[in-house]
């Protein structure tokens, strides 16, 4: 195949050297198998000291040598060890020195984490959308913690190390277990439960979710929907302590405050004993030296009041003298001004008394006009009154009514016009007549006018 191609650098070759021969297939695998995913099974694992990878990677039926670099391992997130499955993104090659067969590897991955991880970020942005994560809604821890629970399994070595922890640093704090799978079909849920059956019974200030270090398939329970639901209804902070450093998982996003292992969830739950105890000794020293520095200067203050203070009687004696003295003072005060004001008033009263002139001869000469007035309106009225009367009368003989009640009558035409003489009626002329008691309508049927001589 390869004297065949004309591009191949052996082709016009007689004899073709090892190294050149190497050189040549591994450039062909490279060319003919692109970088791929191979699924796997961990043997022969060394770590070496430039922090490369060498290692076997086999199925039931075949094996194939890989190396990692350093430069890729460091970005694999988890170490691998004898026995794991796990899915390695690869480049076929050929290691020319030795013409091994090998991998070259660019990525590593647990086997299934591809399809797990595509899961964990399509929770998790779901959960974001939510606000479940927001760090509005994570809550202080508290300071003096009564009772800390704990969620994990009773078999799990992270419950081991976590009450180790907690003995270590505050024997004081009551611990409660809360046992429950965290591993395993059905564990999810059953870890939901759990918490929210610590949650009901309110018997601790604080939460502890804590499982010891595995692959992300016996993490997965803790990236499960129920979990996160759980933690964050629960109704105590809670302190996620699952895996390794490197883990992280959606309890992790959860919870109010994540560890990077078990151990340091206990360390974040609470400060040891001997810190607090240390810490109250300053704070007893401190308050110490206040209290007495206190007392010094009342005692101080003491002495400088007790020069001052005089004997009570004394004290009442000098009061006495002084308020006799400003009685006095406020009695002469009040009298001088009331007295002067009197002076002055009988000399005002004299001056006025002086200046006043001399009414009687006006009021007596008032009083004569007065009576003279009234004898002249009296006069006057009595005129205007008998001119009144009489001219009553002359109204009265003038008054229309009295003609009517003499006989006569006032008769109008169908214009309301008195009528004064015979030629302004015609027969069939509609008229009035007015007459001392009343009026009426009457009907002309004939007219026959009567003349007098005028003078």
């Amino acid at each position: 195949m390869i004297a065949s191609d004309p591009s191949s650098p052996l082709a016009s070759a007689s004899i073709v050297p090892v190294s050149k021969l190497n050189q040549a297939v591994a450039r062909l695998l490279e060319r003919s198998f692109p970088l791929t995913w191979i699924s796997g099974e961990i043997s022969n694992f060394t770590r070496a000291a430039s922090g490369h990878w060498y290692f076997t990677l086999k199925d039931d039926a075949a094996q194939v040598r890989a190396v990692m670099f350093r430069s890729r391992a460091q970005l694999a997130g988890f170490m691998p060890r004898e026995g794991d499955r796990v899915e390695v993104r690869a480049l076929v090659t050929l290691y020319a020195p030795r013409g091994d067969f090998q991998l070259n590897v660019e990525a590593i991955r647990r086997s299934g984490a591809g399809n797990l991880y595509e899961a964990f970020l399509r929770l998790k942005e779901k959960l974001t959308a939510e606000s479940l994560f927001d760090a509005a809604r994570k809550r202080e821890l508290p300071v003096f913690p009564r009772a800390i629970g704990i969620v994990t399994s009773p078999q799990a070595a992270a419950l081991h190390d976590v009450l180790t922890a907690l003995a270590r640093r505050a024997p004081h704090v009551r611990v409660i277990v809360y046992p429950t799978p965290v591993q395993g079909d059905g564990a999810a849920l059953k870890i939901a439960q759990t918490i929210a059956t610590a949650s009901r019974r309110a018997e601790c200030d604080l939460l502890l979710l804590c499982r010891g270090g595995g692959s992300i398939e016996d993490l997965w329970a803790f990236n499960e929907e129920p979990v996160a639901r759980a933690l964050a209804a629960c109704s105590m902070p809670v302190i996620a302590g699952v895996g390794h450093e490197t883990d992280v998982t959606i309890a992790d996003f959860a919870a109010d405050l994540r560890a990077p292992t078990p151990t340091a969830a206990a360390e974040l739950a609470t400060r040891p004993r001997a810190d607090w105890l240390m810490a109250l000794e300053t704070q007893a020293s401190r308050l110490q030296r206040a209290m007495t520095r206190r007392m010094a200067d009342a005692a101080q203050s003491v002495d400088w009041l007790s020069r001052r203070l005089i004997s009570p009687s004394a004290y009442i004696g000098r009061e006495q003298l002084q308020l006799q003295s400003l009685s006095t003072r406020l009695t002469h005060a009040a009298r001088a001004p009331v007295t002067g004001s009197r002076h002055a008033l009988l000399h005002l009263h004299t001056r006025l008394t002086a200046q006043l002139p001399d009414t009687d001869t006006p009021r007596a000469a008032l009083a004569e006009q007065a009576r003279r007035f009234g004898h002249a309106m009296s006069a006057g009225i009595g005129g205007q009154r008998q001119a009144l009367t009489s001219l009553a009368a002359q109204l009265e003989l003038l008054n229309p009514q009295r003609t009517l009640e003499r006989g006569y009558a006032i008769v109008t035409g169908a214009d309301g016009q008195i009528v004064r003489s015979p030629a302004q009626l015609h027969a069939g002329d509609a008229v009035g007549v007015q007459l001392a008691q009343g009026s009426a309508q009457l009907e002309l049927a004939r007219v026959k006018a009567t003349m007098e001589a005028k003078n």
